[in-house]
C-alpha cells in the first residue's frame, strides 16, 4: 500500500510553527470559510421563512412543507457528496481545497437567487422556490461537507483541533452577529423588504468569494493517508461498527433541530410577542460577545472534565435558558434566558466539530482506511436531517398557532406557538440531545491510544524514517503541543 503525503506548505512569516503546530494563519483561514458558509446557510436559517410569509407571500404551512422535503433532499445528496469526495484527490491542491476554491461562486450566487422569487403565481412561486432552495442546498453541500473535512486532514494533534473548532465557531458567529445586528432590525414593515435583501446577498456574493478563496490558500492538508482514492467498500467497512459517530449523529439530530427551530421562530419571538425587535441586536451581539470571550477558554474546561462532559454540561444549560425564554413574563427575562441558553450551546458548538474529527481516527483504527469525506457526510446527513426538521417544526407551530403575516397584533394562540418554536420545543430537544451523549463511548484518553496505535502501525509497516513530522502531525499527537488561543490548552 503506497502512503501519500501532503507536501509541507510554508509557514507565513512571523507565525513559524513549532513541532505539531499549524501557522496561525491556519486558522485565519480555516475560520474564514465557516464566515463564509454561513453567508449562505445563517442568512437562510433566519430570514428565509421571513422572506417567503413576508415578501413573496408564501404561506407558512407551504413554507414548512418545502423546508422538510427539501432539507430532508439535502440530507441524502450529502452521502453521495462524501463518497465524491473521497474519491477525488489532486496532487496540487489536495482532496478538499478544490471543493472550496470552485463552489464558492455557485453557492452565494444560488443564495441571491433563492431570495429572489419571482411574482408569477402561487403555483409558480412555490416551484421556484423549490428548485433554488434544492439547489442552494446541493451548492452548499459540495462546498460544506470539504471544508468540515479538511480539519481532519489538516492536524491529528488534539489541541490544533481545539484550535479549529474554536476559530471556525468564531467565524460563524461573525456572520451570525453581522446578521443580527445590521440586518435583523431593517426587516421592518415600513421598508422594501425586497431591496434589502437583494443589497445584502449581492454584498454576500462578493464578501464570500474572498473568504473562500483565503480559506483555500491558508488552510492546508497535512495529514498523510495510505489510499488517495477510497472505494465504496472502503467507506462501508470503515462506517460500519464505529458506535462513537453513531451516538454523536444521534445526538446531533436533536441539538440541531432544536437549535433551527429556535432560529426560525427568533425574529417572530421578539417582532409579534414582545414587539420588541429593535431589541434583536442586543441578541445577536450578545451571541458575538460570549463567543469571543468564551471561547478561547472552552478547550482549558474540556481538558480538566474532557470533551463528552462538556458537551453534556453545556446541552443542560441550553436546556435551562430555552425553558426560560418560553416561561418569559417580559422582553429582558426572555433575553436573559436567551443568553444562558447560548452559553451552553456555545461549549456544544465548540465541542462537536472536534468530536466528529475524533470519530475519523476511530474508523481509520477499525480499518486502516481514512474516509474524512465520507464520516464527515454521515455527520453532516444527520444536521441536515435536524435543519430539515428544525424548519418545518419551526414553521409547523406558527401554522398552528395561527399566525397572520402582517397582522399588527397576533392572536394569543399565535404568541403561545411561536413561544413553543422559540422556546420550548429547543429546551426538549436540547436536553435529550445531551442525555444520548452520556452513552458516548470514544473519551479523550481512549482517543489518544488509538491515534498512538495508528503511529505504531505505520512504523511497523515500513514508513519512511525521512518522514518530516511538520507534514504528518500523527506522530506527535500524544505529546504536549501549545494552548489554543489566549494561553488555554486542551487534550
Amino acid at each position: 500500500m503506497t502512503t501519500t503525503t501532503t507536501p509541507q506548505q510554508p509557514a507565513a512569516a512571523g507565525a513559524a510553527p513549532g513541532p505539531g503546530k499549524l501557522p496561525r494563519i491556519s486558522y485565519f483561514g480555516y475560520a474564514a470559510g465557516d464566515m463564509a458558509n454561513n453567508l449562505a446557510f445563517t442568512t437562510a436559517t433566519m430570514f428565509l421563512l421571513v422572506y417567503y410569509t413576508d415578501v413573496a407571500g408564501i404561506s407558512a404551512a407551504a413554507a414548512g412543507t418545502l423546508f422538510l422535503v427539501a432539507r430532508i433532499f439535502d440530507a441524502f445528496t450529502d452521502v453521495w457528496a462524501g463518497r465524491v469526495v473521497d474519491k477525488t484527490y489532486t496532487r496540487r491542491w489536495g482532496k478538499f481545497r478544490p471543493f472550496i476554491l470552485f463552489g464558492a461562486f455557485p453557492l452565494l450566487a444560488l443564495t441571491f437567487a433563492t431570495f429572489h422569487v419571482p411574482q408569477i403565481g402561487e403555483s409558480g412561486m412555490l416551484l421556484y422556490a423549490y428548485v433554488t432552495y434544492i439547489a442552494l442546498g446541493l451548492a452548499y453541500t459540495f462546498v460544506n461537507i470539504p471544508y468540515g473535512s479538511l480539519a481532519a486532514a489538516m492536524t491529528q494533534v488534539p489541541a490544533e483541533r481545539a484550535k479549529l473548532a474554536s476559530a471556525r465557531t468564531i467565524g460563524a458567529a461573525v456572520t451570525g452577529g453581522f446578521l443580527g445586528i445590521f440586518v435583523a432590525p431593517m426587516l421592518t414593515a415600513d421598508r422594501d423588504l425586497q431591496q434589502v435583501f437583494t443589497n445584502v446577498t449581492l454584498l454576500f456574493v462578493v464578501v464570500g468569494c474572498a473568504l473562500y478563496f483565503f480559506t483555500f490558500m491558508t488552510a492546508k492538508e497535512r495529514v498523510e493517508r495510505d489510499v488517495e482514492h477510497v472505494s465504496m467498500r472502503q467507506s462501508l467497512a470503515n462506517l460500519k461498527g464505529n458506535k462513537p459517530l453513531l451516538m454523536l449523529c444521534v445526538s446531533t439530530l436533536l441539538l440541531l433541530t432544536g437549535m433551527i427551530t429556535s432560529s426560525t421562530a427568533s425574529i417572530y419571538f421578539l417582532r409579534d410577542v414582545f414587539q420588541s425587535l429593535h431589541l434583536y441586536p442586543v441578541v445577536a451581539g450578545s451571541q458575538l460577545v460570549l463567543m469571543l470571550v468564551v471561547a478561547p477558554f472552552v478547550p482549558k474546561v474540556v481538558r480538566r472534565f474532557g470533551k463528552r462532559s462538556a458537551y453534556i454540561a453545556g446541552g443542560v444549560i441550553g436546556a435551562t435558558g430555552s425553558t426560560i425564554a418560553f416561561l418569559a413574563p417580559t422582553v429582558w427575562i426572555a433575553l436573559a434566558g436567551n443568553i444562558l441558553g447560548m452559553f451552553g450551546i456555545l461549549f456544544v458548538s465548540i465541542v462537536i466539530w472536534a468530536l466528529e474529527a475524533d470519530t475519523v481516527e476511530y474508523g481509520e483504527w477499525k480499518t486502516g482506511v481514512r474516509t474524512e469525506g465520507t464520516t464527515y457526510a454521515i455527520f453532516s446527513f444527520t444536521r441536515k436531517a435536524g435543519q430539515a426538521l428544525g424548519g418545518a417544526l419551526g414553521a409547523y407551530a406558527l401554522a398552528v398557532g395561527g399566525y397572520v403575516a402582517g397582522a399588527e397584533v397576533q392572536s394569543t394562540a399565535a404568541e403561545w406557538g411561536i413561544r413553543a418554536a422559540a422556546g420550548l420545543i429547543p429546551a426538549l430537544l436540547t436536553l435529550a440531545a445531551a442525555l444520548v451523549m452520556l452513552a458516548y463511548p470514544l473519551t479523550d484518553d481512549l482517543h489518544a491510544r488509538i491515534v498512538a496505535e495508528i503511529k505504531d502501525r505505520r512504523a511497523a509497516a515500513g514508513d519512511r524514517a525521512s518522514h518530516d513530522p511538520h507534514t504528518s502531525t500523527a506522530a506527535l499527537a500524544t505529546e504536549d503541543p501549545q494552548p489554543p488561543f489566549a494561553g488555554t490548552d486542551t487534550k
